[in-house]
């Protein structure tokens, strides 16, 4: 009944505007170093011709990358594209968590998919979906037999990410920036209000997309050995996907002046950005402390919902 009532409501607003949402708030964006530079994305598969190349059509996504922020969703997004069989959108659309663009409708969203070929699918990410309260139901009204990619890494150290990137934005645009402990903390305790933080409760996200989607329809890609190893969680999405197995070892290579993978493909090698895996600031281990003890239990409730454990500290 929620994904009819949410489809209908779609219909509605293509002729009817809703007030737009405050998405983008100050301290909300995280940095990892799996997370390509946007001037990488010419490498993923788009419409990047006037005319479509004969027998190609736009489709709506066939999966789509969940999120979470800075989790490693451009990087699984690349690592994907090498399939053959996997046409991914070239941009992040944010369609089903931002009012504005919801509003357009869905043929605004199919056109800004890319041409693919009847035997491949279509792929787009955009991670603020996870933490979206509006997006399972409006994605669920689209189509409630989809299959969803979420990738998530240790959500301590994604929220030092998503300060350390935001700190690095604000530096290069001259705005002033504040320490990280002033952000974690306030009048002596753990400021939970911090968006950082918010996002990082995976489980608080996780219980409103099981009440639009079965578990099964949900692959959890672990982003912390997508870092150290993208070879098996890539092989696991293939499954997860009914891809025929395409992508092996020889795609990845350890660049050792950055310190992580990169990928290799039809004869073009490409890698992360300069501005990325930028150091992290040294945290009061106090604070630290505080903040981890704080996630612990959203841990491990997460892990319940799941019905899987991670590496997390």
């Amino acid at each position: 009944m929620a994904c009819f009532l949410a489809s209908a409501f779609l219909l509605v607003l293509q002729t009817y505007a809703a007030p737009p949402e405050l998405v983008q708030a100050g301290f909300g964006i995280t940095m990892n170093p799996m997370d390509l530079d946007p001037g990488l994305l010419a490498n993923v598969s788009g419409d990047v011709s006037s005319s479509p190349p004969p027998g190609t059509s736009k489709r709506a996504p066939h999966s789509i990358i969940i999120g979470v922020r800075k989790g490693g969703t451009r990087a699984l997004l690349e690592m994907l594209d090498i399939h053959p069989e996997v046409a991914a959108a070239a941009t992040e659309v944010h369609f089903f968590d931002w009012d504005e663009n919801y509003a357009k409708g869905f043929e605004w969203y199919r056109d800004l998919m890319p041409y693919s070929y009847p035997h491949q699918i279509t792929i787009e990410k955009t991670p603020g979906y996870f933490t979206s309260a509006l997006a399972p139901e409006r994605i669920c009204a689209m189509n409630s037999s989809i299959k969803l990619l979420l990738i998530l890494r240790d959500p301590a150290e994604r929220v030092i990410s998503d300060y350390t990137q935001v700190y690095f934005n604000r530096l290069e645009n001259h705005k002033p920036v504040q320490a990280i402990e002033n952000l974690l903390v306030r009048n002596g305790a753990l400021n939970i209000r911090y968006k950082a933080i918010q996002r990082s409760l995976y489980d608080v996200h996780m219980r409103n997309w099981l009440r639009h989607f079965p578990l099964e329809q949900i692959h959890i890609v672990d982003g912390d050995a997508l870092i150290r190893d993208p070879l098996p969680e890539l092989q696991k999405v293939e499954r997860f996907l009914n891809l025929p197995p395409r992508i092996v070892s020889t795609n990845f290579y350890f660049n050792q002046t950055k310190g992580f993978y990169c990928i290799r493909s039809d004869g073009r090698e490409r890698c992360l950005h300069e501005s990325k895996g930028r150091p992290h600031p040294a945290v009061n281990s106090t604070v630290l402390q505080q903040l981890r003890s704080y996630l612990q239990e959203h841990n491990r409730t997460f892990f319940r919902l799941v019905k899987r454990t991670f590496d997390w500290q």
